[in-house]
C-alpha cells in the first residue's frame, strides 16, 4: 500500500510538471515558437518615406531576416512562410532638438517609422499590423551625413528587436 501511494504521488507530480511545460519551443532569446512553425518569409520593405538613402529598404529587410534566422532558428523561405512579414518604411526624418543659447540646435534626431504586417499562418489570431518608430540623436556639431549609416543601423536594430519581441516573445 505504501509503494502504491508513492507510485501514485510520483505519477501525479509527473503529470503536473508535464501540464505546465506546454507545447512550445523556447529559445535563449525568450522566443516562444510553436513546434509546427518551421520557417518564415520577409518581403522587401519598400521605402515610402519622402527621403532617406536608397539602400534603406534592403538594409532593414536584411536585418529583419538575419534576426529571425539567428535568434529564432527558423528557416528563411522566399515566400509563403509559416510566419510572414511585409511592410513599408513610412517615415525618415532628421529634425533639430534641444536648442542651446547662441546656436540653433544642440542635437539632431534621425527618426525612422516602419509599418509592419505580420501573419502567422498557423494561428490566425496571432496576426497584426503595427507601426514601429525609433530614433537616434547626435550632437549638432557632428556632420549628420558622416554618421548617418551608423545611426540607421542602430535604429533598424532597435525596430527589428521590437518586431521580434512582438511576434515571438509576445510583450
Amino acid at each position: 500500500m505504501k509503494h502504491l501511494r508513492t507510485y501514485l504521488m510520483i505519477l501525479f507530480c509527473g503529470a503536473m510538471i508535464g501540464s505546465q511545460t506546454g507545447c512550445k519551443v523556447y529559445s535563449f532569446s525568450g522566443a516562444s515558437i510553436p513546434p509546427d512553425v518551421k520557417n518564415f518569409s520577409v518581403e522587401l520593405f519598400a521605402n515610402r518615406a519622402n527621403n532617406g538613402p536608397p539602400a534603406l529598404s534592403q538594409q532593414f529587410t536584411d536585418q529583419l531576416k538575419n534576426k529571425f534566422q539567428t535568434e529564432a532558428n527558423l528557416r528563411l523561405v522566399s515566400s509563403g512562410g509559416d510566419l510572414q512579414f511585409r511592410g513599408t518604411i513610412t517615415g525618415y526624418t532628421i529634425t533639430s532638438e534641444s536648442a542651446i543659447a547662441g546656436t540653433t540646435s544642440g542635437l539632431n534626431r534621425l527618426t525612422v517609422n516602419v509599418e509592419v504586417e505580420y501573419v502567422n499562418t498557423k494561428d490566425e489570431k496571432d496576426t497584426w499590423t503595427q507601426t514601429f518608430s525609433r530614433y537616434a540623436q547626435v550632437s549638432s556639431s557632428e556632420n549628420i551625413v558622416a554618421v548617418e549609416n551608423q545611426l540607421i543601423f542602430e535604429i533598424n536594430r532597435q525596430i527589428v528587436d521590437d518586431i521580434f519581441q512582438k511576434a515571438l516573445v509576445k510583450w
